[in-house]
């Protein structure tokens, strides 16, 4: 009775533990390959649980995360050959387990010093295509996407991606950074001088034009004020032919009414003239009879 039981205690358990030495999992952040004799006979596995022959085939797992190279500053040298440090971090992650495991052994480490030595190649290459006012201008965007690039063509046969490739700092070396700093300043003073240059240009040239422009609308409104004026002055006449013509002596006594309230206006006034003058014709007629 109990040998049988303990037969079936010993079956049941050996595969449990059977069970236990072939089955592995794959998390969701892990990359795993399965080697038979030292060469890889399977990949690319999926998140959960998986089976292998228990000692003939084992498993390597690697991590699928982001990784980031935050490493000491390089030093590099420009087009002009001026020496310069680069202070830069890398982020990188394995994405292709069969020739991460292939070339580095699936060793971290490995891996971590052939990125290094590619991430500071690139550097080296891409600042010695450019000058100075390249590398430390505008230029840097492109400059750390072609970094970027050609890191990550490198990395490849690694079975690596580089997810970024960012420059944090660009500074001289202490021996020539103040000649360099003198020369852009040199360039800056000489470009700020032809831009006030061309500035006072443009400014006198405005001004000469706005001089010719008013000098011309004034001429323009002197003329068209005296043709006005002309014309009025001739309508005017002709009114007051139309009106003498009608009635020659109202018109007079029109006249010289106005001549009178013009001289004797203001109290006060004294006019001393003879009194037959003809200035007077028109009051010596009035008798104040109705």
């Amino acid at each position: 009775m109990n040998n049988p039981r303990f037969s079936i205690v010993l079956i049941v358990g050996f595969a449990f533990v059977l069970t236990g030495l072939s089955a592995f999992t794959v998390g969701e952040r892990e990359l795993a390959i399965k080697l038979q004799v030292g060469k890889v006979v399977e990949a690319n596995y999926e998140p959960g649980i998986h089976f292998k022959i228990p000692v003939y085939q084992t498993v390597r797992k690697f991590p699928s995360q982001i990784i980031k190279i935050d490493d000491a500053p390089q030093r590099v040298f420009t087009l002009e050959r001026t020496a310069m440090t680069v202070d830069y971090f890398v982020k990188w992650r394995i994405v292709d387990e069969v020739p991460f495991y292939t070339s580095t052994g699936g060793i971290q480490e490995v891996a971590l010093d052939r990125l290094r030595e590619i991430v500071k190649n690139s550097i080296v290459t891409e600042f010695g295509k450019r000058t100075i006012q390249e590398a430390i201008s505008v230029e840097r965007v492109e400059l750390m996407r072609k970094m970027r690039e050609n890191a990550d063509e490198t990395a490849k046969g690694l079975g690596i991606e580089v997810v970024d490739f960012r420059v944090k700092q660009v500074e001289f070396i202490a021996a020539v950074r103040n000649s360099v700093y003198n020369q852009m300043r040199e360039e800056r003073a000489r470009v700020a001088a032809e831009t006030r240059s061309e500035g006072e240009e443009a400014a006198e040239l405005i001004k000469s034009t706005a001089d010719k422009d008013r000098t011309i609308l004034l001429a323009n409104a002197y003329r068209d004020g005296q043709i006005i004026r002309g014309e009025g002055d001739a309508r005017a006449a002709e009114i007051y032919a139309n009106a003498y013509s009608k009635d020659a002596e109202f018109y007079s006594f029109s006249r010289s009414i106005t001549a009178y309230k013009k001289s004797m206006g203001n109290p006060g006034d004294l006019l001393v003239l003879d009194p037959d003058n003809e200035f007077f014709r028109y009051l010596n007629q009035s008798s104040g009879e109705q």
